[in-house]
């Protein structure tokens, strides 16, 4: 079993740098503006007809940083204002011709030049994790990690709704979905059925290594396996609760029944838990696929399952519904910042100080399909970045989202001139 970094264990701890991540959150079918941007307050919902779409501009902000305003949905991350940035006014690549939807996902960190790639219909190449894990994975078991909290079964849409790690055009990353199979790769558990708590299969050697510890490492040994434990005991309430939906007369899948937060927020634990103790340095997580109209239930919002995507055709109905969604799906964020920022590494700092960790979406605006201005965060300290400030900065118009991509490449070591469409990095974030 993989432990977190311990003082005893490093040869020089207070001068070795921790290992720096990267880690990707994505959300799907956009934002609602007026209460996700600053300044769009004054969003009216335009009409969404067929293909034509109307796209709402918002207000230019002057380019740079400035304070940062929190609105309803960024209020959720107000206990952690100093350790993330708002980035706005990024573009996404679009190639006409094919679907948005399919498209905001699978090329959101992919795009390259409109019709650059000549064996696919959309703008996909290798995508950047992987060029990341390139220069950083080789000496991690894991290159990379890829978890979706899509656990539907009904495969309505193609690869390329739901997914958005890629080797390469065609070639899809298979992201994990069951927290049990995410489990069992991540810590080896082969005889899971017969020990239900791989801790109880070290527990004796780590009682034995922990009364060696200093008074720090055996706090750090403690948290690290009280998280391991109660990552078990989620994943067998849920396996519990799935199995009770599914003899149970209900008419959607009993995934859409299972509570997203607690399915979202496991998926998470075993992400944190991976860049804790050194098995991968690359990850993403999608918590939601894209048009996709399966429903989910969005626990502490509605009181049955909802298609997020079905709603977004009716924002002028459901406007308040999505922005809960919006919010919901910024409390798992904000859970996943306050649980790396509590990790203390080897040399005092924490795991979000050494973590890049963007959240985000290849939409801007689900109800108009509006590729421009998307909805951008970038948190932690890692890499050398300026992310982690508390402030808003506004790009130039237009500028590609492929920017921030190869701002993050350069500062995790990978050395190239261009990104799929970028024209830069942004050098506000540079280090």
């Amino acid at each position: 079993m993989a432990l977190p970094s311990l003082d005893a264990l490093a040869r020089t701890p207070k001068t070795v740098k921790p290992a720096q991540r990267v880690a990707f959150m994505y959300v799907p079918i956009g934002v609602v503006r007026r209460d996700f941007f600053p300044g769009e307050q004054d969003f009216k919902v335009a009409k969404y007809q067929g293909t034509e779409t109307a796209r709402w501009k918002g207000p230019e902000y002057a380019t740079g940083f400035r304070d940062l305003q929190l609105t309803p949905t960024l209020k959720r991350l107000a206990a952690a204002t100093d350790k993330f940035t708002l980035v706005t006014g990024l573009d996404r690549t679009f190639q006409h011709g094919t679907d948005v939807h399919a498209q905001c996902a699978s090329c959101y960190m992919s795009s390259a030049a409109p019709f650059a790639i000549k064996r696919s219909a959309w703008p996909l190449d290798r995508t950047l994790d992987h060029l990341i894990a390139d220069e950083v994975g080789g000496s991690t078991p894991f290159r990379t990690l890829e978890l979706s909290c899509n656990s539907h079964k009904d495969n309505l849409e193609s690869i390329y709704f739901d997914n958005i790690s890629w080797y390469g055009t065609g070639h899809v990353a298979p992201s994990i979905r069951d927290p049990r199979k995410a489990y069992r790769r991540l810590f080896s558990t082969q005889d899971i059925e017969n020990f239900r708590n791989i801790t109880d299969l070290v527990l004796e050697d780590a009682h034995s290594l922990n009364r060696e510890l200093g008074y720090s490492d055996r706090q750090k040994f403690e948290e690290y396996f009280e998280s391991i434990r109660a990552i078990e005991g989620q994943m067998d309430k849920l396996e519990q609760m799935k199995s009770e939906l599914e003899e149970a007369p209900i008419s959607e899948p009993a995934a859409a029944h299972l509570p997203r937060s607690r399915y979202i927020r496991l998926m998470g634990d075993l992400l944190i838990a991976a860049f804790q103790t050194g098995l991968t340095r690359v990850a993403t997580m999608m918590v939601g696929p894209e048009r996709w109209n399966t429903p989910f239930m969005y626990d502490g919002i509605f009181d049955k399952p909802m298609s997020h995507h079905k709603m977004s055709h009716n924002q002028k109905t459901f406007i308040d519904e999505l922005a809960d969604v919006d919010r919901f799906y910024m409390d798992q964020f904000a859970y996943m910042l306050g649980k790396m920022d509590a990790i203390q590494e080897a040399d005092g700092s924490s795991l979000l100080d050494n973590t890049v960790f963007t959240y985000g979406s290849g939409l801007g605006d689900g109800a108009t399909h509006q590729y421009e201005k998307l909805p951008i965060i970038v948190a932690g300290r890692g890499a050398g970045l300026k992310n982690a400030q508390g402030k808003h900065l506004a790009v130039p118009k237009g500028t590609p989202l492929a920017n921030l991509w190869l701002t993050q490449a350069r500062a995790m070591g990978v050395s190239r001139e261009r990104f799929a469409d970028s024209t830069g990095t942004i050098s506000q974030l540079s280090g």
